[in-house]
């Protein structure tokens, strides 16, 4: 069977990225590889092994169209209130809190946006996302 390591995204300013996903997220720098003409910054959190792997190109763009094929990645947290507000004071500006329920299935989350337009949806530990 396959086991998810890492999920890839393009950055344009490597230090944003990093202090926004530091500031967010509690990621840090696990490793970095330099090659010819870009970077990979494999970034990871204390709870799982799970890695984003930043990529930084040396001719990125100003801008990244983001297109209509990404949708968002997803975390979980104890907390939810206490995440959003922090996020909140931190001036990372989070969408509001929102709740899903259907039959067999109810999630509290909110979604962030990162430097560069990828957005993450932040979940309440508990139940299908414990």
């Amino acid at each position: 069977m396959a086991k998810p390591v890492h999920s890839m995204i393009r950055v344009v300013d490597e230090e944003r990225s990093l202090a926004f996903y530091r500031e967010a997220l509690g990621l840090e720098v696990a490793q970095r590889v330099d090659l010819d003409g870009f970077s990979l910054l494999y970034l990871r959190g204390p709870e799982s092994a799970f890695e984003l792997e930043l990529t930084v190109n040396a001719s990125a763009p100003p801008v990244y169209d983001l297109g209509d094929g990404y949708g968002h990645f997803a975390v979980t947290v104890g907390d939810l209130d206490a995440e959003h507000a922090r996020l909140d004071a931190a001036g990372l500006a989070p969408d509001p809190l929102r709740a899903l329920e259907r039959p067999g299935f109810a999630a509290r989350y909110f979604f962030l946006t990162d430097p560069d337009g990828y957005r993450i949806e932040v979940i309440e530990r508990g139940g299908r996302f414990a």
